[in-house]
């Protein structure tokens, strides 16, 4: 068998180290700032959406919007049409934080594809795009009550 996970648990714990280290100085905390970039990047979002793109169940995602609501970054606005449903938006405090956000990611991508030709970038682009579907169906079986077989 070919291990995968191992290489790729790796690297999202070190990058996500990193990322925690770098993002105290504007008083993000762990994981803080996945959460913020994809409310920048998709306005209006829904918790259940954030959820999914997370991959996190929802008492993470509700503790962690709640924080950065509490601190000002993002803000919940009820739908135009149901009110039960809230929509999620950055505030200028956090859209002001944003482009540090990019420029981290941007930055670790670089270092991640130091070497490879566009090529190669593209391919495995490719290749854990797939594999980040084959782990999403599992996930949602998960999250639904289901069992895996092993």
């Amino acid at each position: 068998m070919t291990e995968i996970l191992r290489p790729i648990g790796s690297i999202a714990r070190a990058l996500e180290s990193i990322a925690n280290r770098e993002f105290q100085q504007v008083a993000l905390t762990k994981g803080q700032y996945l959460y913020l970039a994809r409310v920048a990047e998709q306005p209006g979002i829904i918790l259940e959406r954030l959820i999914e793109l997370l991959k996190v169940d929802r008492a993470t995602a509700s503790r962690a919007v709640q924080k950065l609501v509490t601190a000002g970054l993002l803000e919940k606005r009820p739908d135009d049409t149901n009110h039960k449903i809230k929509r999620l938006f950055v505030t200028a405090q956090g859209a002001a934080i944003y482009p540090l956000v990019q420029r981290e990611n941007a930055y670790s991508n670089d270092v991640a594809l130091d070497g490879f030709t566009p090529a190669e970038a593209q391919q495995l682009a490719a290749y854990l795009k797939r594999v980040d579907a084959n782990i999403a169906a599992s996930w949602q079986a998960v999250k639904r009550g289901q069992k895996r077989d092993y």
